[in-house]
C-alpha cells in the first residue's frame, strides 16, 4: 500500500500542500485532480524519489515496481518495439543472462532462465509490445521503423507504451491522453481497467477519470482529500459541500439557472437524435455538479456575431490531400447558423484536413469551397500557440486585435481566461501550454466569429478551464465544428456527429457511446481505403459491395469478439474479487494472533485468486492475439 502521513510538500519557496494523510491500497486506481500549479505532478516526483517531503512521511513497498512516462523524447536509433521491449527491465535482464549461459554452454543455467523467462511472460512479450504500439495508433509495421523516425508527438506514444509494458506494481501517468487521438484514449482507457497494479493518474479528462478510476485525490487550499468513486461521484460530493457555503450560494443558484435553462431550450428544439438524447443526459448531470465549479478562476463568454449569414460556407463535391495523397473525396458540406458538429473518425482519415479544408488553410484539389460575404471565421490548432510573440504580453497580443480599447476593459476580459494582474503583463515565452492555449482562445473569442472550427481545443487545458470553455460554447450562436479526444466537451456541445472515413464524410448514426464499438469493428478499414484519388471507386455499386463486405467481415469475427470479451468479465470479476481480498488483508487488527487462522485462509484466498487471475489474463492475451491475427489475415484479403 501507499500511505501518507501528515505529509508536506513545497517546490521551492512555494508551499503545495501539507498535513496530508491518506491509504492507497493495491490495485486502487486514483485519479490525482486539482488546479494547475497545485502540486500533483510534484507527488510523483516524490513518490519516484526525485523529491523529499518537508514534513510527515511516505511509505511504500520496497520491492514494487514503478512504471511512468518519461517526459523526454530522445532521438533513438532503436526499433519502436525493442525500445519498448525494453520498458520491461527484468525481461531484457532474463534475456541477456540467457545470452550468457549459452555461450558459457551452461546447461543447468540455460534450463533455469528460460523457465524464468517462461514465467515472467518472455515468450509472448514482443506481440505483447506489438499490441501496445498498435493500440496507441501506430499502423502495423511501424513497429519496425527506428524511433527517431518519428515525431515528437508519436514519441511519447512510445514513452507510454514503454511504461505499459512494464509489469509494474505502481503506475504513474501524469497525463496520459495528452498527445493522443480519440480512437487510442479509447483503447488506454480499456487497457488500464483490466491493469492489476496500482494507478495513479494526473488526467483533465472528466470521461477518462470516470471510466478509469476508482478514487479521486483532490487537491485543493494545501490540501488533499481522497474520496471514494469515480470523478462524477466525487464532483457531486464536491457539488454538495460547497453548497452549504453561503458565500457561494448566489453564484451557484445564476450557474444553476443558466444550465437549466440551456437544457430546457435544447429538450424543445431536439430530442429524436439519439445524440440529442446522450447530450441532453450529460446536460442535465451538470445541473447537479454545476456548484462544484463556483470557484473556477474562468468565467468568458462569446458576444452574439455581428453578422450570422445563411448558409455560412458550402463544401461541394469538395476533394483535398496533401502532394499525390488525397484524404477527402468528394465532401459536400453546408454549415449553418446553429450547426454544432462533432467530427469522428480513425487516427488519419482527415478529421484535420477537414478542418483544415474548412478554414480555407487547405485549399480544395476538386469541387468547390463557398463562403458568405459576411463569414468569420474562428479557428484553433495547436500549432497557433507557436506562433504567438514570445516577448509580448497577453494584454498586448489582446490590444494589438483592438488598439482603440481601454486597457482596464481589456484586462477585464483577458481577466476571465486567467490572466489577471500582473500575470498578464508578463511575456508569453515561459507560459505552459495550457497558459498560451487560454490566450489562443481568448483572442479567438474577442473577435467575435460566426463559425468556430476547433481542432482539439482541450489538449494542455485543466478541468476547470474545460469546463469554462465547455459552458460558453453551449452559449455560442453561430455554427461549430468540433475535432476533439474529450468526449464530455463532444457530448455537452454538440448535437450532430459526422464521421470521416474512407475518403467520404457520413452522419455518424449512433451516439458517442457507440463510437468504441465503431472503432472495434472497422480496426484497419482506413488502411484498406488509403488509397490514390484515382484508385478510389465512387458508384453506388462499388460502396454497396463495400458495405457488404465490411458485414462480412464483422460476422466472421463475431465468435472472436465474444470470446475476448468472455474473458474480460472473468478479469474484471476476478479483479474484483482481489480488490475485496486487498482490502479485508489491509486491516491491521487481522494479524493479531486471535484472528491467526482467518489470516492463513484469506492468504490461501489470495494465491489461489493470483493463479485463477493469471490464467484467465493468458487466455485473455490468447484471445486478443487470435483476434488481431483474424483482423490482419482479413485485412491482407480485402486490401
Amino acid at each position: 500500500m501507499l500511505r501518507f502521513d501528515k505529509l508536506s510538500l513545497r517546490r521551492g519557496v512555494k508551499p503545495l500542500f501539507a498535513d496530508a494523510s491518506f491509504i492507497i491500497h493495491p490495485g486502487q486506481r486514483v485519479g490525482i485532480t486539482g488546479a494547475n500549479g497545485t502540486g500533483k505532478s510534484s507527488l510523483f516526483a516524490m513518490i519516484r524519489d526525485q523529491l523529499h517531503a518537508d514534513g510527515g512521511d511516505f511509505y511504500r513497498p520496497r520491492d514494487w515496481v514503478i512504471a511512468h512516462v518519461a517526459q523526454e523524447t530522445p532521438a533513438d536509433p532503436r526499433l519502436a518495439i525493442d525500445y519498448v521491449l525494453d520498458g520491461d527491465e527484468e525481461l531484457r535482464q532474463v534475456e541477456q543472462q540467457l545470452a550468457q549461459a549459452e555461450q558459457a554452454h551452461q546447461g543447468e543455467q540455460v534450463a533455469n532462465l528460460h523457465a524464468r523467462l517462461d514465467t515472467i511472460g518472455g515468450y509472448t512479450a514482443r506481440s505483447r509490445a506489438a499490441r501496445l504500439i498498435h493500440g496507441l495508433g501506430f499502423r502495423p509495421g511501424e513497429e519496425h521503423h527506428p524511433v527517431n523516425s518519428f515525431s515528437g508527438g508519436w514519441r511519447m506514444r512510445l514513452n507510454l507504451a514503454r511504461a505499459l509494458m512494464c509489469r509494474s506494481d505502481l503506475l504513474l501517468l501524469d497525463e496520459p491522453t495528452n498527445h493522443l487521438d480519440l480512437d487510442a484514449v479509447i483503447w488506454l482507457e480499456e487497457w488500464l481497467k483490466a491493469y492489476p497494479g496500482t494507478l495513479l493518474l494526473i488526467s483533465h479528462d472528466r470521461d477518462f477519470l470516470d471510466a478509469v478510476t476508482s478514487h479521486i485525490a483532490h487537491i485543493e487550499q494545501g490540501r488533499i482529500t481522497l474520496y471514494t468513486g469515480n470523478y462524477s461521484a466525487f464532483e457531486r460530493i464536491r457539488a454538495e459541500r460547497l453548497a452549504n457555503q453561503q458565500s457561494a450560494f448566489e453564484k451557484q443558484q445564476r450557474e444553476v439557472a443558466h444550465i437549466r435553462s440551456y437544457v430546457e431550450r435544447f429538450r424543445a428544439k431536439a430530442t429524436k437524435a439519439r445524440q440529442a438524447q446522450s447530450r441532453l443526459k450529460a446536460l442535465e448531470r451538470m445541473e447537479l455538479i454545476a456548484p462544484a465549479h463556483v470557484d473556477s478562476p474562468f468565467h468568458f463568454s462569446f458576444k452574439k456575431p455581428e453578422k450570422t449569414p445563411n448558409p455560412l460556407l458550402k463544401l461541394l463535391e469538395s476533394c483535398a490531400g496533401y502532394g499525390d495523397r488525397q484524404i477527402l473525396n468528394r465532401v459536400t458540406l453546408n454549415l449553418s447558423p446553429g450547426d454544432r458538429i462533432g467530427l469522428l473518425g480513425p487516427n488519419g482519415a482527415g478529421k484535420s484536413t477537414l478542418i483544415k479544408l474548412l478554414a480555407g488553410e487547405l485549399q480544395p484539389n476538386g469541387g468547390k469551397r463557398e463562403t458568405a460575404q459576411d463569414l468569420k471565421i474562428g479557428y484553433f490548432a495547436q500549432h497557433q500557440l507557436d506562433q504567438l510573440n514570445p516577448d509580448d504580453s497577453a494584454l498586448a497580443h489582446l490590444l494589438r486585435l483592438d488598439p482603440k480599447a481601454t486597457e482596464q476593459a481589456m484586462r477585464d476580459f483577458i481577466g476571465g481566461f486567467g490572466f489577471a494582474g500582473e500575470r498578464a503583463e508578463s511575456p508569453v515565452a515561459p507560459f505552459s501550454g495550457g497558459e498560451k492555449a487560454r490566450l489562443v482562445l481568448a483572442l479567438l473569442v474577442y473577435q467575435r466569429p460566426n463559425l468556430l472550427l476547433l481542432d482539439e481545443p482541450t489538449k494542455h487545458l485543466d478541468l476547470e478551464m474545460r469546463h469554462a470553455l465547455g459552458q460558453a460554447l453551449q452559449d455560442f450562436e453561430g455554427a461549430m465544428v468540433v475535432v476533439s479526444h474529450d468526449r464530455h466537451l463532444l457530448r455537452t456541445t454538440t448535437d450532430q456527429l459526422l464521421l470521416v472515413h474512407g475518403g467520404n464524410v457520413d452522419e455518424f448514426k449512433g451516439d458517442l457511446d457507440e463510437y468504441p464499438r465503431w472503432l472495434a469493428d472497422n480496426r484497419g478499414a482506413d488502411q484498406r481505403q488509403e488509397k490514390s484519388g484515382a484508385e478510389i471507386e465512387h458508384s453506388a455499386s462499388a460502396r454497396k459491395e463495400r458495405k457488404r463486405t465490411e458485414a462480412e467481415r464483422r460476422k466472421q469475427l463475431q465468435p472472436l469478439r465474444k470470446a475476448v470479451e468472455k474473458q474480460e468479465k472473468l478479469l474484471e470479476q476476478l479483479t474484483g474479487k482481489q480488490h475485496i481480498l486487498e482490502t479485508a488483508l489491509a486491516d491491521p487488527t487481522l494479524y493479531e494472533a486471535s484472528r491467526k487462522e482467518q489470516l492463513k485462509q484469506l492468504l490461501a484466498d489470495k494465491s489461489q485468486l493470483t493463479q485463477q487471475l493469471n490464467q484467465v489474463e493468458e487466455a485473455w492475451l490468447e484471445a486478443c492475439e487470435a483476434l488481431e491475427s483474424a483482423e490482419e489475415a482479413l485485412n491482407s484479403e480485402q486490401a
